[in-house]
């Protein structure tokens, strides 16, 4: 049983011997087992239950037979135990719900353990020494207080010994269990303990009986066995160092086939197992590597003395030529086609095919290739820089081609003599020929590495049926597995050996169960031909980008001038240029981005250029224009008759196309051997030469169109009686008009010198294709000002303040309503010419483009027309205010010779003038319009003003009869399309006027 508890609330230890004995035992377990809460209740269940003094049981002695027994014959058994069995079964129910209890309740003695006691002993820090705690857990007063508290705290300890009393109880099964375990467990460590003496025993005398003869026999048979591996090893050490002996000998003889044999016969040895632990051979790998390095070295240096050094003699000759050709001043360009023959084609392909085998062999193709094309572009690019060193002093010195080219070049260089400044000074034609040296060097480069590239891929694809296919094929082979090696060596941080193990490898690739498709041999080889077919490409275009970037470079340095420059030297450039581009993307298969860059960005620098001249020079003209008709010369009346052949353009006929788009140079050229230059209309635009004793400026008739182009100054403004006469005196053929659709135009100097500006601008569109855009937006943008400008001029009077003009005349007006006309006229033929080039997801727009300015065209003639009539209705309110006046005179007698007053003379005479002046300027169908309208003014107000006058006498009405008939005798024979039917022409209200005044008779 437990100890009694102490008054102070703790079991006292007095009897407790720290012996222990087998007494002491026994008393443990007893006490454990008094202590199972299942076996005390049990046992006081049972002794509860047997209190009651059983009943006696009497044998039943069966009267009947047993087969005749029936329930009922048990009956008053049944009933006399009933009660006892009953309370046996809620006994054991009981006992059984409480043994479920308990279990299902581990653990709750504790809980409520903490319930019943405060929680301020169970802290982990409780510690009654301190202050705060001790005067927490004893807050006592008094000695009565003392002994309450005292009680108290025996009460918890006693809640908490019989908390945990319960809960050990509630453990007690699985001890019992445990202890049961460890028995059995002891009992089998000492059966199996026994067991092991006896095996030992036995296999002692096995030993000794069977094993030891055997022994000896098998220490006896390897000791042969190590004799006989001892001897090979001898012999493979011997034939190792023959090998390396031989290696050495081969090497330097720079026999790489035979050295290769002996290294694939070193690196089996290496890679297997026969050479582990031979000392003398531990430094055999590094002789087999510095070996392959060498090998390397040689094939490397052999392949690029085949691939590019050979080429050094063919640029020697190339600069030669181009020297020869440049010091005899011969002009153009001269790029012949650089190419090998069958024979040569044959012998490079032999020459490289054992050293490609070897590199295969090795693995170091791919690198050999990249190495290749540093060589390569490293080579292009000294080439290039060679020809231009050479080249310039002797295109320096060449004679200048004009004082335009020397002013130029001392404007921009200032007398320096750095390469780019002697390139700047270089004129076109000379540059052209530089382009063209460089060009025949660069494409021998590149046709050589071009058949580089196709000797390898033959090798590499082609070798069907060749005596070398099967080298190849095993060389390819080896190759791969041999980078492949090198790649895992790297991956594993090892460092990087030719031929490095590869009995792991082929081990790999032969197991079926581990081998993967991606590390398949087959796989191997072709991953190892693309690499080396990419790098062979990779040399190609890796050239073709090094020339393409000198090329644009040299542009770059000359970027200021080439806009500058005439057009067909822009062309001279421009094409040599395309002719490269072509030819090297032909060669290395694919596009030059960055040199068509620049040459588009230096093409549209020259069409923004010479628009940005042309536009100042245009209104510089319009500026300078006196309106003055003049004669038109033949070369623009080809000009614009070229405009009519557009419809074989537009009709698809590509070779009628480039042949009716005859640039302006080939028009002038072709008319009938004449030699054409530019009149006096252009006076306002070129160099004046010389002036005579009248002030008139004389041009130089020597001089050829493009050079007048040039020298286009805006300078002075020359007459229509001078233009005349100096183009008499030159004989230069002219017409009065310019023709263009059967219907005649006169023209003033800025009309005509639009027309050549279109005409150059079609040429641009024309030889310039990929621009065509940009020159399309520049003629819109151009007729955009002609119209704004002319419209200032004109209409808006300008002229007085710019060209000097006194006053703004009908002629002036007229004169720039056939303008203006002829460019409405032209415009949809130049939109149709230069809409060839452009591409077609942008000919909407730009159709909208041109549809607005051909509108503004023509409102801006409508405009004119109007401001004709308008000229005329003020001409005749001018009149009508100095009417009444006149009225007042007609009082008085008539002289001898009756006339009409000198109201309606005055204003018949100016409405002649007007007509005789449009009649010979505007087109007929212009004049009718523009008369139909000042015929109903001249209806309108004449007849208005006649009815408010006061006529009594005889003498005012004769005289009033008298001007109403003279003035319609003037409208009648005025020109209009009579679109009133009636059979007396320009009927209207002055005619009506006169009926109602003086009767159907005098009307």
């Amino acid at each position: 049983m437990d100890p009694q508890p102490s008054p102070s609330g703790r079991s006292s230890p007095v009897g407790r011997s720290p012996s222990f004995s087998v007494t002491d035992a026994g008393s443990q377990s007893l006490s454990s087992i008094l202590n199972n809460p299942h076996a005390a209740r049990l046992e006081a269940s049972w002794v509860g239950w047997w209190s009651v003094s059983p009943p006696e049981f009497a044998p039943l002695i069966s009267t009947k037979a047993s087969s005749d027994l029936t329930r009922s014959d048990f009956q008053s058994y049944v009933s006399s135990v009933s009660d006892s069995y009953h309370r046996f079964e809620d006994i054991r129910n009981h006992s059984t719900k409480e043994q479920t209890l308990d279990v299902d309740n581990i653990g709750e003695a504790l809980v409520a353990c903490l319930r019943e006691v405060p929680a301020l002993y169970f802290k982990e820090d409780f510690a009654l020494e301190d202050g705060p705690t001790f005067r927490a857990a004893c807050p006592f007063t008094d000695v009565s207080e003392n002994i309450v508290l005292q009680e108290k705290l025996s009460h918890y300890l006693d809640v908490v010994e019989l908390h945990l009393v319960k809960e050990i109880s509630l453990r007690s099964n699985s001890f019992f269990e445990a202890q049961g375990q460890l028995q059995d467990l002891n009992v089998k460590i000492v059966e199996g303990c026994s067991r092991i003496r006896e095996l030992k025993e036995t296999i002692r005398l096995l030993d000794t009986d069977l094993v030891d003869s055997a022994r000896q026999i098998q220490e006896l048979n390897a000791n042969r066995t190590n004799l006989f591996a001892l001897q090979h090893k001898l012999k493979l050490i011997l034939s190792v160092n023959q090998a390396l002996s031989a290696l050495k000998l081969l090497v330097a003889s720079a026999e790489c086939a035979g050295a290769l044999d002996v290294i694939d016969d070193l690196q089996h040895l290496l890679d297997g197992d026969e050479l582990t632990g031979l000392h003398c051979f531990r430094h055999l790998r590094d002789h087999v590597v510095a070996s392959i390095d060498s090998i390397n070295s040689i094939l490397s240096a052999e392949f690029m003395c085949a691939s590019i050094h050979d080429t050094g003699d063919a640029d020697a000759v190339i600069l030669l030529k181009a020297k020869a050709r440049a010091s005899s001043s011969l002009n153009g360009k001269d790029v012949e086609q650089v190419k090998l023959d069958e024979e040569e084609t044959t012998n490079f392909r032999d020459r490289l095919l054992p050293l490609i085998i070897g590199l295969l062999r090795t693995a170091k193709l791919p690198f050999v290739l990249r190495t290749y094309r540093d060589t390569l572009t490293a080579d292009m690019k000294t080439a290039i820089k060679t020809a231009v060193a050479e080249l310039l002093p002797v295109l320096v010195a060449r004679p200048l081609e004009s004082d335009l080219t020397a002013e130029r070049s001392m404007d921009i260089d200032g007398g320096g003599s750095s390469l780019a400044s002697k390139l700047r000074s270089l004129s076109s034609e000379s540059f052209v020929q530089l382009l063209a040296a460089i060009f025949k060097i660069v494409q021998a480069h590149l046709v050589r590495a071009a058949e580089v590239k196709r000797a390898i891929e033959w090798i590499m694809c082609n070798l069907d049926g060749h005596y070398a296919a099967d080298s190849v094929a095993s060389a390819i082979a080896l190759g791969a597995m041999v980078a492949e090696s090198s790649q895992e060596s790297n991956g594993q941080g090892g460092p990087l050996l030719p031929y490095a193990p590869l009995r792991s490898t082929a081990k790999a690739l032969s197991s079926p169960g581990k081998a993967s498709d991606a590390i398949s041999p087959s796989n191997l080889s072709k991953n190892f031909r693309a690499d080396v077919l990419r790098e062979n490409t990779e040399a190609v275009f890796a050239a073709c980008d090094a020339a393409h970037g000198r090329w644009a470079k040299l542009l770059g340095v000359r970027a200021l001038l080439h806009p500058r420059l005439r057009l067909q030297e822009f062309l001279s450039i421009y094409n040599i240029t395309q002719e490269f581009i072509t030819a090297t993307e032909k060669i290395g298969g694919r596009l030059g981005y960055s040199i068509r860059g620049t040459l588009q960005s230096q093409a549209k620098s020259f069409v923004d250029f010479q628009h940005e001249s042309r536009m100042t020079k245009i209104k510089a003209v319009l500026d300078q224009e006196t309106w003055v008709e003049v004669d038109v010369p033949d070369e623009f009346q080809a000009i614009v008759s070229s405009l009519l052949h557009s419809e074989a353009i537009i009709s698809g006929n590509k070779d009628n196309a480039e042949t009716n788009m005859t640039s302006y140079s080939d028009m002038v050229a072709s008319n009938e051997g004449s030699q054409v230059a530019d009149t006096g209309l252009q006076g306002a635009l070129e160099q004046q030469e010389q002036t005579d004793s009248s002030g008139a400026t004389a041009l130089n008739a020597a001089q050829g169109k493009a050079e007048a182009i040039e020298k286009m100054k805006s300078d002075s403004v020359t007459s229509s009686q001078s233009n005349s006469s100096n183009m008499k005196e030159r004989g230069k053929p002219t017409t009065q008009m310019l023709e263009y659709g059967g219907v005649g135009y006169h023209m003033v100097n800025c009309g005509l010198i639009l027309v050549k500006m279109l005409s150059e601008y079609i040429d641009m569109n024309h030889l310039l294709p990929s621009l065509s855009l940009e020159v399309v937006h520049r003629v819109v943008e151009i007729l955009k000002f002609f119209n704004t400008r002319t419209c200032q001029l004109v209409l808006g009077a300008g002229a007085m303040q710019v060209s000097g003009l006194k006053s703004i005349t009908s002629k002036h007006l007229a004169l720039a309503s056939q303008v203006i006309s002829f460019t409405y006229a032209i415009i949809p033929e130049i939109r149709q010419i230069l809409f060839l080039k452009v591409p077609e997801p942008r000919k909407s727009l730009l159709l909208l483009e041109f549809d607005r300015v051909a509108q503004d065209y023509k409102v801006h003639r409508d405009e004119i027309h109007t401001k004709l009539v308008q000229i005329m209705r003020e001409r005749l309110l001018v009149h009508l205010r100095g009417l009444p006046q006149i009225v007042e005179s007609w009082n008085r007698p008539e002289d001898a010779e009756p006339q009409p007053s000198q109201f309606a003379r005055s204003l018949i005479k100016e409405v002649g003038y007007l007509q005789r002046v449009l009649s010979r300027t505007l087109h007929e169908v212009d004049v009718q319009a523009i008369f139909r309208q000042v015929v109903v003014i001249f209806h309108s107000q004449i007849s208005e003003a006649f009815s408010r006058l006061e006529i009594t006498t005889p003498q005012a009405k004769d005289r009033l009869h008298r001007d109403i008939k003279h003035i319609l005798g003037c409208i009648r024979s005025l020109p209009t399309d009579n679109l009133n039917n009636s059979a007396t022409p320009n009927w209207g209200q002055l005619d009506e006027f006169l009926v109602q005044r003086f009767g159907a008779e005098a009307g």
